[in-house]
């Protein structure tokens, strides 16, 4: 891996290249940047830039050792020139913003039109899918798991379509058919996160970062030879999906068609990366590669790379599931369940009307999003109720945290309220809340499993260190610690005040549920400003309009209507995580945690995240040296090296957690006006003017005199 000196001006036209989507164009615009001078060549040495920052050892080891992790090549790391300018456009227009992050799920549309149109990568997915039909008749069971944003892709695979479609199945008179040919088939599919269960609620440390901890949880969840295993990961390199590829082709031999590799970006990107080759040159191994290009938010695969891949698999899944319950049932059963007869090309060719649905509704959205912005800025907090749309909720809420450098949801036992936002469900107490996420009981990690090979097995100290930590928030106890229940203990401990937000999220037909009325009622008479988000196959019902003009205060709608065609209502979970992640961007980008399009206030947790940190700080500084303005004021200043940028984020981290003025900035935007105002001045970083002026003004308005468009 060489060092980068900086994007400079030509990094427009490395966006530009990188979304031809192939990895010729991604390699040849790299070796443009060389000619330049913006990107040195392996090797190569930068100038000092005489900051006054000695790398500490773990910045000296993650630089010369941790080389696999410096992934700002990958496709999926690149900046999207429809939201470069994110950050100023939603400043000024909440709608247009929204619109442009929502603009860039088009790159969906168009790369699940490749694949329906190209018979060899098309032709992966009706194999998947025979094969799913295969194992499920046999007996055996699907295994997905994924890190992070693919994990909690896996767990809504399991709990948010396969298990509710079951339940909704269990009503229908078919269902006894179903059960005397292939008894307990809904208990036959597994999604799984690193980490386990409680991983949902925040990502654990040290664990993404180890292909152990895949083989581990193979082995916890009682995965054989004979199942399926579908290893999902955004970037194509995530070690602790990758262990659970190799431990699960390890497995089932040579038998191609048992583990199943899904990832986002192009195979020629990540061939410089040593264990993404070891799956995609491994023939026991089927891959899936969806790339779709890079995100509306740099890096943020919880937006694009995420959605691609469930909705593929989900399309794959409830292919195959239709082709076995038609061995069994009439056609006019397989559609009393909602099965339709569209293909998986026809599916994948339908996207685009689905992604122009959710468009179309960024100008209601602006109205919610603006809302609940304002709240945050004004002290208040918020609250979601959501009962099928539980899971999609969940998910977006949760990965807000460290995305943006959000507190994660509280403890029901926090002396008090961190969190910005909390999200509830009708239940009577933590662990129905748990059941009504899940639909199956919580899953933690067993100590007596992982602790012997995790102080044993992992050779790496910081490695080592960060996985026991991990591990000490991972086991079962943790379900106790979290209530998600909509109850009179909740309602007495952090019900809603006046100028909080609460937002009603409804999927599917569940519009007129007591409890949903009975909860705008209170939020309404404690002063709450609300929002109704309805997305179904049918329009709201006028009683329930009638209902929110009973309230004392009007409530917002946002209502879209997503036809259904689908038994696992696949279309409108999509539609609403779409809706969601647009939302909730556009709210952090209001509050200043998004700069352009890139985030940083992201939190360095793990090794993938700190190359990411290091990668924006040598971004955004060195685009300010290139600036005209810039020049105009210091002249030519040598760009800052990737090896500068590491030492100065390492430092960043502990500045934040040991010096009170530090406290609580994000370590990139930190670093950056550090970095860039002892270059001014000539001295020595000095933490404390860097905190001061980063608080005063915030990092939007001090890069915006080096802005191209500044006047």
């Amino acid at each position: 891996m060489g060092k980068i000196a900086g994007p400079g001006p030509p990094f427009r036209c490395q966006v530009s290249e990188a979304m031809s989507q192939t990895a010729k164009r991604i390699m040849r615009s790299m070796s443009f940047l060389v000619m330049a001078g913006v990107l040195a060549p392996a090797g190569a040495q930068s100038g000092p830039a005489k900051l006054g920052v000695a790398p500490s050892p773990q910045s000296q080891d993650f630089v010369a050792h941790k080389q696999q992790f410096q992934l700002h090549t990958l496709l999926t790391e690149q900046r999207h020139p429809r939201s470069f300018d994110l950050s100023t456009r939603i400043a000024a227009d909440t709608a247009d913003g929204l619109a442009a992050l929502l603009s860039v799920d088009e790159d969906i549309a168009k790369a699940l039109q490749g694949v329906a149109d190209d018979p060899e990568r098309l032709g992966k997915l009706e194999a998947a899918s025979r094969e799913i039909t295969r194992a499920l008749r046999d007996g055996h069971r699907l295994y997905f798991y994924g890190t992070g944003s693919t994990g909690r892709l896996a767990e809504t695979i399991e709990s948010g379509l396969w298990r509710p479609f079951w339940q909704r199945a269990a009503q229908s008179p078919a269902m006894a058919k179903i059960e005397a040919r292939y008894p307990g088939l809904g208990e036959r599919v597994r999604g799984e996160i690193t980490g386990g269960d409680r991983a949902l609620i925040s990502s654990l440390e040290g664990f993404e970062d180890l292909p152990e901890i895949g083989r581990l949880q193979l082995q916890d969840n009682g995965i054989r030879p004979d199942d399926l295993v579908f290893a999902v990961t955004e970037g194509g390199e995530t070690s602790a999906v990758i262990g659970t590829a190799l431990a699960a082709a390890d497995q089932a031999g040579a038998d191609a068609r048992r583990t199943w590799f899904v990832y986002n970006n192009p195979d020629d990107v990540l061939r410089p990366f040593e264990r993404s080759r070891r799956v995609l040159d491994d023939p026991r191994i089927a891959k899936i590669p969806l790339p779709t290009g890079p995100q509306a938010i740099t890096g943020s695969t919880r937006m694009q790379a995420t959605t691609t891949s469930l909705y593929v698999l989900g399309v794959v899944l409830e292919d195959a599931t239709r082709a076995l319950l038609g061995e069994v049932l009439s056609a006019d059963e397989l559609a009393s369940l909602g099965f339709g007869q569209a293909s998986i090309a026809d599916r994948l060719r339908g996207f685009a009307g689905l992604q122009r649905i959710a468009a179309a509704a960024a100008p209601k959205l602006a109205a919610w999003t603006d809302r609940e912005a304002a709240g945050y800025a004004a002290g208040h907090r918020a609250t979601y109720l959501a009962t099928r749309a539980l899971m999609p909720v969940f998910v977006d809420v949760t990965e807000r945290a460290p995305t943006f450098r959000l507190a994660p949801l509280d403890t029901a036992d926090a002396p008090e309220r961190r969190s910005w936002i909390q999200v509830w469900t009708p239940a009577d107490d933590a662990q129905q809340a748990w059941r009504a996420l899940l639909h199956r009981p919580f899953h933690g990690l067993d100590k007596a499993l992982y602790l012997p090979p995790f102080e044993t097995g992992i050779q790496d100290p910081y490695l080592r260190e960060a996985a026991l930590r991990g591990l000490s928030n991972a086991g079962d106890e943790q379900q106790a610690l979290y209530d998600l229940s909509y109850s009179p203990a909740n309602m007495r401990r952090c019900g809603p005040q006046a100028g909080d937000t609460g937002a009603l999220i409804l999927l599917g037909a569940e519009a007129q549920a007591a409890a949903n009325r009975q909860w705008l009622e209170a939020f309404a008479a404690a002063g709450t400003d609300l929002v109704l988000v309805s997305v179904s196959g049918r329009p709201l019902p006028a009683e329930v309009l009638r209902d929110l003009a009973a309230l004392p205060r009007p409530v917002p709608v946002i209502a879209v209507t997503v036809p259904q065609r689908d038994a696992f209502e696949l279309d409108q979970t999509i539609a609403l995580k779409m809706l969601l992640n647009a939302h909730s961007t556009g709210v952090m980008a209001k509050l200043g945690r998004v700069v352009g399009n890139t985030m940083t206030s992201v939190q360095p947790g793990n090794l993938k995240l700190i190359g990411r940190a290091t990668w924006l700080i040598l971004s955004h500084v060195n685009a300010v040296l290139e600036s005209p303005a810039w020049r105009a004021a210091h002249g030519t200043t040598e760009p800052l090296s990737y090896t500068e940028a590491n030492a100065v984020l390492f430092e960043a981290i502990e500045q934040r957690r040991n010096a009170p003025g530090a406290s609580g900035l994000p370590e990139v935007e930190l670093s950056v006006v550090a970095v860039l105002e002892a270059l001014k001045t000539g001295k020595p970083v000095d933490w404390t003017a860097a905190a001061t002026q980063l608080r005063t003004q915030g990092l939007n308005a001090y890069l915006k005199p080096y802005a191209r468009d500044a006047k």
